[in-house]
């Protein structure tokens, strides 16, 4: 890819300002900046990064929630031709520590709670607080000329979510991020766009929302925190066109009791992405809320991605679509043969939406590809699927998630469709754990308020195949879950405390 044909996002930026200098820009709260104040503390604060020696390439550090500031410091970064590394306050002050250091940040932009949080692990880097950002920004500090786009040149840096250890930086390229910008363009972001984030921005669950809506001109309206109540005020009262949602959002939302009373008609297009969407879910969403619905699929770190229209195929919303445009998918078993149609096996893929790799980690970033015969690199997923006669991708489960139990394969996702049929049923979710007699053996953990879990064990064995059939049922108030909707199972299989034969 030339760098003619890369998007450049400051660029973008800065003429979104000459051109609609009232337009809202971004919104959070009670603050308001239009594309001319954005942009203009955007460069004041690049400024002050560059006198601080901020070059193109470096990177900066961030821990906060949304706010407009934190929306500038990423158009500041950018401006630069720096990286920006957003890191998620929920991940220990171990692992902060690390991921800081191996960003090479020297700067870290911080809010007061993330500053009480993580001060003491973060003793050698420089502390900006990013809500008194008046305060350190330099009036007189000179703005560098805008370096030349490099499309190779890292964008930003995501820490891949876990429960244990240091997450890997997720290096996505100017390239990569073109992709997504000049992609949006195509499914409705443009200048006319109101886009409600509700998840952090520290998350790609959020920018792939966040970025085109600004590349385009729109309006960001940002949620620090997510509620259903909050979330419907906030869409009434700034004509929301577009939003980005994980499933366990419209769940809340469509169990909301004002929802129906909600006034949602400027609703043009709603997207999901980050954990399991069930079918069912998807039908109501297309029920009850106005404009197209379109799921998307894929990884961090790029390779194949899929995208279902729902609204366009509402017989297909048991899948997760077919791979975008210019995306190449495989389904390969243990030896890396291709599979027939129909049949489960490990999903590869290639596409230009890939990432540089892992930051500082050339050998997990050599493991995370399988080369065909013909020498060709396919980012593995990890993930199990099969694809039908139409291409479209059903999930099975994540490869590290799927139970072999007395040598035969078991895939959680089936266990859970049958259990979330059963009355009370809220959600489920399937592990494996270790028994003595089969390696490993199901055990569901539910949420039915007011059920009998033997009662749920029985019926959904008695819809089971005898390999499949569940050794316990474990009643919870809720499944533990990452911030953004996935659940930790993880935590689940850890934290599971029965016998099973």
């Amino acid at each position: 890819m030339t760098t003619e044909a890369i998007f450049d996002f400051p660029a973008a930026l800065a003429a979104n300002a000459a051109d609609r200098p009232d337009h809202p820009a971004v919104i959070c709260g009670d603050q308001r900046l239009s594309w001319a104040e954005y942009w203009r503390r955007a460069e004041r604060l690049a400024a002050t990064l560059a006198a601080h020696g901020v070059r193109p390439g470096d990177s900066v550090a961030s821990i906060a929630a949304s706010s407009c500031d934190y929306a500038v410091l990423w158009g500041a970064v950018l401006r630069l031709r720096a990286t920006i590394a957003p890191l998620a306050p929920s991940s220990t002050p171990e692992q902060i520590a690390a991921m800081v250091a191996d960003s090479g940040a020297r700067l870290v932009f911080v809010d007061a709670a993330n500053r009480a949080a993580f001060a003491a692990v973060l003793g050698g880097y420089t502390l900006v607080d990013l809500d008194a950002l008046d305060g350190w920004l330099d009036a007189d500090a000179p703005l560098p000329a805008l370096a030349p786009l490099d499309p190779k040149a890292g964008f930003n840096i995501i820490y891949s979510s876990g429960t244990t250890g240091t997450p890997k930086g997720i290096v996505q390229s100017c390239a990569m991020r073109s992709l997504h910008i000049t992609g949006g363009r195509r499914i409705g972001y443009g200048p006319d766009c109101v886009t409600l984030c509700s998840t952090p921005l520290y998350s790609n669950t959020t920018l792939v929302s966040f970025i085109p809506t600004l590349a385009w001109g729109g309006t960001a309206v940002l949620m620090p925190k997510f509620d259903t109540a909050g979330w419907l005020q906030l869409a009434e009262r700034h004509r929301v066109t577009h939003a980005m949602l994980v499933p366990v959002q419209y769940r809340r939302l469509l169990a909301d009791p004002g929802f129906d009373a909600a006034d949602l008609s400027s609703l043009f297009m709603k997207f999901c992405t980050s954990a399991p969407f069930a079918a069912d879910l998807k039908a109501e969403v297309l029920r009850r809320m106005p404009g197209g619905l379109i799921e998307f699929f894929g990884m961090t770190e790029g390779g194949v991605g899929f995208m279902l229209v729902a609204h366009e195929h509402p017989d297909k919303l048991h899948t997760v679509g077919q791979p975008q445009p210019g995306h190449e998918v495989r389904i390969i078993d243990e030896d890396g043969n291709d599979v027939p149609p129909g049949t489960p096996g490990e999903i590869v893929g290639r596409s230009p939406a890939t990432m540089n790799g892992y930051k500082n980690r050339p050998d997990l970033t050599a493991k995370a590809y399988w080369i065909d015969p013909q020498g060709k690199e396919w980012l593995r997923t990890g993930d199990i699927g099969r694809l039908d006669e139409d291409g479209f991708l059903t999930l099975m489960d994540r490869a590290k998630d799927m139970i072999i139990s007395g040598g035969f394969n078991i895939y959680p996702s089936d266990l859970e469709a049958v259990l979330l049929t059963l009355p009370g049923v809220v959600e489920a979710a399937v592990v494996g754990v270790a028994s003595e007699a089969w390696g490993e053996t199901p055990v569901a953990f539910v949420v039915a308020p007011g059920g009998d879990a033997d009662a749920l064990r029985a019926a959904a064995n008695a819809q089971l195949g005898k390999t499949q059939r569940l050794a316990a049922v474990v009643l919870v108030d809720e499944l533990p879950r990452s911030h953004i909707g996935k659940v930790l199972k993880r935590e689940l299989r850890d934290g599971f405390k029965g016998t099973v034969a």
